[in-house]
């Protein structure tokens, strides 16, 4: 590399690519370590292509593959997974360096890596090369040769590469048992248990987002979509999520939508209850892909042939939305979902033969035509008036929260929001989110999410309005879904922070704690990590149950307090007796809603 006379090193280099397996084996590796670094910084330089680094990297995996005394012989072991990352990073922009990369013969041995030939390791940088042969159309019909077995290795893979990397390595608690050539490739030597469990978590999360896109390459080209849409690959693929480890990968939705595009997706996934639950969870939800679950509820409404067999389920909760405005890019939001719920509902006549769905309908017909029609007509002064009496109608309903009269703070609640205008807005957010911690007290989170989902939709910026972050993820937490409340809980400490940042708050030790909780469920290695310790405990002490958990009562504690204001009244001693009164009511409330 360092001879000035291009010429000579373009002669010198080429035929090293020929000669790589007569090398010293020491001397080899250190040749493809820094192939490697090289083409993870130069990936678009032409010069190595052109001189046959692709040959020479098949000829070095097919030496791995088929000669197993020659694999394990000193370094050899760190060939195969060089050559196929130095494939995927040359291969990763340019059509001309993967059609090159084909031509040489790669696919096959690439194929033996994914099929676990070697070990987990050596399938992540193989399913990173093909995705990006698969994203080309002249390489991909190259692939496409070998469709049925990459599309049903990538889907085995995206579904049990957690527990392939759990149980061979993250479980491995003595670091001499742990496979040396693995840490020494994900920690480049340097790291101690920490270190490792950290990196194959990464690695394991890349390698199910690699799965996905060389699944979403197919799909995308309406190829292999009935084998894909198998029932039980939907369910695992509506619990797969990015966001945390591959910070741009929408993971399992991803793929839900795109099949969503096509008929046969769509009957599918909306046979599938899990997976429809999934999504409309999703959809009420602070994750940055909400509105990918938003897109795919609403190509399901839009298909008459899907349209009636989602309807009853997924209305009651793309009700919440419907004065959605703006998620990203994406405006009207709450129009586009209004008018796709109205299909069955022209001039306010119910076209379903559901009385639940006719129910909902009737509602947002009222809200979003009804209601809107007459306060366009509606003065400033009664505006006005208005803004006053709702005020008052809050205060009613504050006292009697205060009081512990939680029902009558609900109907209260209720009957404000009912004579409140649409154009009041930051009142709206209020009460709904009032009414919310009343109905968390009472033990019914449905109730809670429904309302501070609502709240949240017309707060600008949307999902920002602080305390209906907290109880919704409160809510969530209640319901068992983890991911919900975690996303909840890290948005409300994003807006907790920007709301105080001037008097330098630190953020509250109930979302730290619930912060903590919930990525322990939300770790990547949890449901590998449940199987292996169940299979352990079955064989081992069959009668063992699982261990409890009694910190309920702290994540259920922080913001209970659901006054906007600082006190009730001006007697300042009556509203510390009734906070008084409260702190000694409000174990037992807590008690109820656990």
């Amino acid at each position: 590399m360092k001879e000035p006379n291009i010429l000579i090193r373009r002669k010198r280099i080429k035929k090293c690519f020929k000669e790589m397996l007569l090398i010293d084996e020491q001397e080899r590796v250190l040749i493809l370590s820094s192939l490697w670094n090289i083409s993870m910084n130069h990936p678009d330089d032409p010069e190595f292509p052109s001189l046959g680094i692709f040959k020479c990297m098949v000829r070095l995996l097919n030496k791995s593959i088929n000669d197993k005394s020659w694999l394990l012989d000193g370094q050899n072991i760190y060939s195969p997974y060089y050559a196929a990352h130095i494939i995927g990073s040359y291969t990763m922009n340019k059509i001309e360096f993967a059609e090159k990369a084909v031509e040489s013969g790669i696919i096959p041995p690439l194929l033996d890596l994914l099929k676990g030939c070697m070990s987990w390791v050596e399938q992540r940088v193989a399913v990173r090369a093909l995705g990006h042969l698969a994203s080309y159309d002249s390489t991909f019909e190259m692939l496409a040769v070998y469709e049925e077995e990459v599309v049903s290795l990538s889907m085995g893979l995206a579904s049990r590469c957690d527990e392939l990397v759990y149980n061979e390595f993250v479980s491995v608690k003595d670091a001499d048992d742990r496979v040396k050539y693995h840490k020494n490739l994900i920690t480049r030597g340097v790291g101690g248990l920490e270190m490792e469990n950290q990196k194959a978590e990464e690695w394991a999360s890349q390698i199910q987002c690699w799965s996905l896109h060389l699944l979403n390459c197919f799909a995308i080209r309406g190829r292999s979509i009935d084998r894909i849409c198998d029932n039980d690959f939907l369910k695992d693929l509506s619990s797969m999520w990015g966001g945390l480890v591959n910070h741009t990968s929408p993971s399992g939705v991803g793929l839900i939508r795109i099949l969503c595009y096509t008929r046969i997706g769509r009957r599918k996934i909306s046979e599938c209850q899990e997976v429809i639950t999934s999504i409309c969870n999703l959809a009420r939800s602070s994750d940055d892909w909400q509105y990918m679950g938003i897109d795919c509820l609403l190509l399901l409404l839009h298909d008459m042939s899907t349209r009636y067999k989602v309807l009853e389920f997924v209305s009651f909760y793309l009700f919440d939305l419907i004065e959605l405005r703006r998620l990203g890019e994406r405006s009207k939001l709450g129009q586009k979902i209004t008018k796709a719920l109205l299909i069955d509902f022209k001039n306010g006549q119910l076209r379903t033969d559901n009385p639940e769905v006719d129910k909902i309908l009737k509602e947002i017909w009222v809200t979003k035509v009804d209601k809107n029609r007459r306060e366009r007509l509606m003065s400033d002064e009664k505006l006005e008036e208005k803004r006053v009496l709702v005020s008052l109608m809050k205060q009613q309903a504050n006292h009697s929260f205060w009081l512990g009269d939680i029902q009558k703070a609900v109907t209260k609640y209720t009957e404000a929001l009912e004579f409140c205008p649409l154009r009041l807005r930051k009142e709206r957010i209020v009460l709904y989110s009032n009414r919310a911690q009343c109905y968390l007290l009472l033990n019914n989170p449905d109730n809670a999410i429904s309302d501070t989902t609502r709240a949240l939709s017309i707060s600008k910026p949307v999902n920002s309005h602080t305390k209906s972050l907290w109880r919704r993820s409160q809510a969530y937490y209640l319901k068992g879904l983890a991911k919900e409340s975690l996303m909840d809980c890290l948005m409300f400490i994003k807006a907790f922070v920007t709301e105080n940042k001037r008097r330098n708050a630190k953020i509250p030790y109930y979302a730290v704690h619930m912060v903590k909780k919930q990525m322990d469920s939300t770790w990547f290695f949890a449901s590998a990590k449940l199987k292996l310790s169940n299979n352990m405990r079955s064989r081992s002490d069959p009668g063992k149950t699982k261990e409890e958990f009694t910190d309920d009562e702290l994540l259920l504690a922080g913001l209970y307090t659901i006054l906007e204001e600082p006190r009730i009244g001006k007697d300042k001693d009556a509203s510390k007796r009734k906070m008084h009164r409260y702190g000694r009511r409000k174990n037992s409330f807590k008690t109820r809603s656990i």
